[in-house]
């Protein structure tokens, strides 16, 4: 259904190109994601020596560039929430049911997937570094004492207070990308009233049981043609779970809930470790729900 080759209709094509301009950006913030070397180094080499100017200097120079591409990641972090809110629009507006409309707008229902795809990989590798949040720290630290100084530094035209309280709270999150989509679901749902909210959860329950499926079925896994096919359906059926768990009053762990939780926790655990471990943590941790006491304890096991 979502993964096969689809082209656009002509119904879809307005929203399929506002959406693949974004997507074509997604390879290279995840490049510039995975070569974050960090400036740990000159960092601590100027904290130590507080009174070497040359080795203010470097740490300072190592850090600006960093940080102008924290603000890029950002910033894409702003397109893909806009993106994903036209994708809902389209995916829930009636008359037609979301398995309607899944398979009438192949494409878009294809761009969503990547979507979430490209967001799990961009938090994966996030939490892996923690240098992102050291090196920030410098920088607004930095910032504030030269500000104190009346020193006027020409990187506050690029990223000024607001946009670095901004930037804060977005790498203050264990999984920023996620959170940012949750959010932009959540918001969807809230600011659309007149739109039935199983629309928009029976969108996103279909889809995490199309990917339950076909990651169960030894016909379909036997004809993913790599490793990638199956993680691409493994981050989709989490990304789709915790909007889910985001948007439905009772949460997708729930025993009402539309999502086989056990079945897509069994999937996940059938995979070898390295490959599943952060899709479960952001199971773990990026849900609303996992804690609440009407979630079954069988499935609180399986996640521990």
């Amino acid at each position: 259904l979502i993964y096969e080759y689809a082209q656009p209709t002509d119904c879809e094509r307005e929203v399929w190109n506002q959406v693949n301009a974004v997507l074509q950006e997604s390879e290279s913030i995840l490049s510039g994601l995975q070569a974050y070397k960090g400036a740990g180094q000159e960092i601590r080499d100027g904290i130590q020596n507080p009174n070497d100017m040359l080795l203010q200097e470097r740490a300072w120079n190592s850090v600006c560039p960093l940080v102008i591409r924290l603000k890029k990641f950002y910033a894409f972090s702003l397109k893909l929430e806009e993106a994903l809110q036209s994708l809902l629009e389209s995916l829930t507006c009636p008359p037609y049911t979301p398995t309607q409309h899944l398979e009438r707008e192949q494409a878009l229902a294809k761009q969503f997937a990547e979507i979430l795809h490209f967001t799990l990989r961009f938090d994966e590798l996030k939490m892996r570094i923690p240098a992102i949040q050291n090196d920030f720290s410098y920088y607004r630290r930095t910032i504030s004492r030269n500000r104190l100084n009346n020193m006027n530094l020409d990187i506050e035209n690029e990223v000024n207070n607001e946009m670095a309280n901004r930037m804060s709270l977005f790498y203050a999150e264990a999984t920023p990308m996620l959170k940012t989509l949750s959010t932009a679901t959540t918001n969807f749902v809230t600011e659309n009233k007149t739109l039935p909210l199983e629309n928009t959860t029976d969108c996103l329950s279909t889809m995490a049981s199309v990917c339950k499926v076909m990651l169960e079925t030894p016909e379909y896994t036997s004809r993913f043609n790599s490793e990638d096919t199956l993680l691409f359906c493994m981050r989709v059926m989490v990304g789709v779970i915790i909007l889910y768990d985001h948007v439905h009053p009772n949460g997708a762990f729930n025993k009402s809930s539309k999502i086989d939780m056990k079945g897509c926790i069994k999937v996940l655990k059938d995979q070898p470790a390295d490959n599943v471990e952060g899709l479960l943590n952001a199971l773990k941790f990026t849900t609303k729900h996992l804690n609440d006491e009407s979630t079954p304890k069988n499935i609180r096991t399986m996640l521990q």
